[in-house]
């Protein structure tokens, strides 16, 4: 039995572990995103003040960065509990087992609409990439790259709040006992 349960925290340990890492790639791309969008809006600062040009798609790149940034970095925000949540009813419950089967009833709920945005995501980006769907402007981007950045950060937010379950499950401290 003693074996059994130490498997079991061993996988949980490295499921905790492999969500830490992909939302830490999450964020990394996030920041990445950011640095891109700058430089964009420097390069068209300079087409537009020297050279009376522009790129013609600055709008629409910083929307699709903007977008894939926050979608992106979520589960990052969430794991570092940086992420806004709201504890009005946490605060005020003083066991522990009220507070954890609270939260995972709360992130359950978050999970269910998340994989519920998740999926209607995937299914977009499937039908775009079938029709060969296109963003109607100069640049004429395949509209299922962006939706495909939202579609990974769900993904990573996804998996980052089944961690969080696990970690509850395990003992382990829960987010609002953090700081």
């Amino acid at each position: 039995m003693n074996t059994d349960s130490n498997v079991l925290q061993l996988l949980a340990a490295l499921f905790i572990r492999f969500a830490s890492i992909l939302a830490k790639a999450g964020a990394v791309l996030a920041v990445c995103l950011m640095a891109g969008m700058t430089l964009h809006v420097i390069l068209e600062i300079v087409l537009r003040a020297f050279f009376s040009t522009s790129t013609f798609v600055l709008d629409e790149f910083v929307g699709y960065g903007v977008a894939a940034m926050t979608f992106m970095a979520l589960g990052y925000t969430f794991e570092t509990n940086t992420l806004i949540r709201v504890n009005m009813l946490l605060t005020r419950v003083r066991s522990r087992l009220g507070r954890q089967i609270i939260e995972i009833l709360c992130v359950s709920a978050a999970l269910v609409l998340t994989s519920y945005i998740a999926l209607y995501f995937w299914k977009s980006v499937e039908r775009n990439i079938e029709r060969g769907s296109t963003s109607e402007t100069i640049a004429a981007v395949p509209l299922w790259i962006p939706e495909a950045f939202v579609l990974v950060g769900l993904a990573i937010f996804i998996i980052q709040m089944l961690a969080y379950i696990v970690r509850v499950v395990s003992g382990q401290p829960l987010l609002s006992e953090q700081d």
